[in-house]
């Protein structure tokens, strides 16, 4: 269960409430559901009652434990707990969780964790003509359309003709006629010939999106490593890691099936954060969010990995267990390749 499946539950419980005369509240258009903070209870933690206890002339723990009772048994929640002045906290179910999310993954494809959070927004993204403001504004956009929103990305002169090697396109030139977000990071301090010339299309990329846009962009040899130091590498190995085990599978002759609860709470949780992620990247023109959680994708994917193997060894027949792993392993492979995508990387099948 995603923040946006608790999100409609709470939505659902509280539409429940009204309609049964128990709450008497405006309907919000949506509620926001976070990870739960140091020192808080659960997985996930929601505000809404708070949010609703004013108009409903109640106290906030009174409102959030009706909701509480209409949320107690949903699929996927295994408990709602009432803390502080009246947030809910969700702790999920996780063995029926794991497998409905790995099927999520693996039905939603790359698209999974994108939603309609920004539908009916209409964005326009400006930059000066410089390489990281272009590839950072380009990359927010694209986080931007993943959430539902329309928009388009303008710079204030004429584009630089070696964008396009770097997969940026600019829908218009010229300085507008009123006030927009501005796109601003700290200038890489180098052109983009020099960058692709170096670097290549793919390094220069995370090397201009990985820093937060007012950290300088770390744009060394060391981008081209290959080895696990270089988060780039890292994560791209993890996602050819994930295909390699797919295409061993199919020659041993079975495919991934997840039947069986697999004890990988790490991957789990960051599948999971996987759709937040995406949304709080594109609410916060952060695509800096989205490269670092990859990065938490890939470690937790290398450590299931060595502790749970998902191909049989030596005289070993794929069991159950196996097919449930391979399932998840693909799951992982799946969201750093989406994740990948959004960042304008390429997810090679080898490395």
């Amino acid at each position: 269960m995603t923040p946006a499946d608790i999100s409609r539950t709470v939505l659902h419980a509280v539409r429940r409430a009204v309609d049964e005369n128990a709450l008497r509240a405006p309907v919000p258009a949506r509620v926001r559901v976070e990870r739960t903070r140091p020192g808080g209870s659960g997985d996930y933690a929601c505000a809404v009652a708070l949010q609703l206890a004013g108009p409903a002339a109640l106290p906030a723990r009174e409102v959030a434990a009706l909701l509480r009772d209409r949320v107690v048994g949903a699929p996927g929640i295994g408990r709602v707990e009432i803390t502080g002045p009246g947030f809910l906290n969700f702790t999920l179910d996780a063995s029926a969780d794991g497998a409905a999310r790995v099927r999520q993954v693996l039905e939603h494809g790359l698209r999974y964790g994108w939603s309609t959070e920004c539908a009916g927004q209409v964005h326009q993204l400006h930059h000066r003509r410089e390489v990281r403001a272009a590839v950072v504004a380009g990359t927010v956009m694209k986080l931007l359309r993943a959430q539902g929103a329309l928009g388009r990305v303008t710079c204030e002169e004429a584009s630089d003709p070696g964008w396009a090697r770097l997969g940026v396109t600019v829908d218009a030139n010229g300085r507008p006629p009123v006030p927009l977000a501005q796109t601003r990071p700290v200038p890489a301090g180098a052109t983009t010939g020099e960058l692709l010339e170096r670097l290549g299309a793919d390094a220069t990329r995370w090397g201009l999106l990985r820093p937060a846009g007012h950290d300088r962009a770390t744009l060394g040899d060391e981008l081209l490593v290959q080895g696990e130091g270089n988060p780039l590498f890292l994560v791209r190995y993890a996602h050819a890691r994930a295909r390699a085990l797919t295409r061993e599978a199919e020659r041993l002759g079975f495919t991934a099936r997840y039947d069986e609860d697999v004890d990988a709470p790490a991957l789990h949780a960051a599948l999971a954060d996987h759709p937040g992620v995406l949304a709080a990247a594109a609410r916060h023109r952060a695509p800096d969010r989205l490269a670092r959680h990859l990065e938490t994708v890939a470690h937790a994917f290398f450590d299931f990995h060595d502790a749970c193997p998902a191909l049989p060894v030596g005289d070993e027949k794929p069991s159950a267990a196996h097919r449930s792993r391979l399932a998840l392993a693909e799951a992982a492979g799946t969201v750093l390749a989406g994740g990948l995508s959004l960042l304008g990387i390429s997810a090679p099948e080898h490395l």
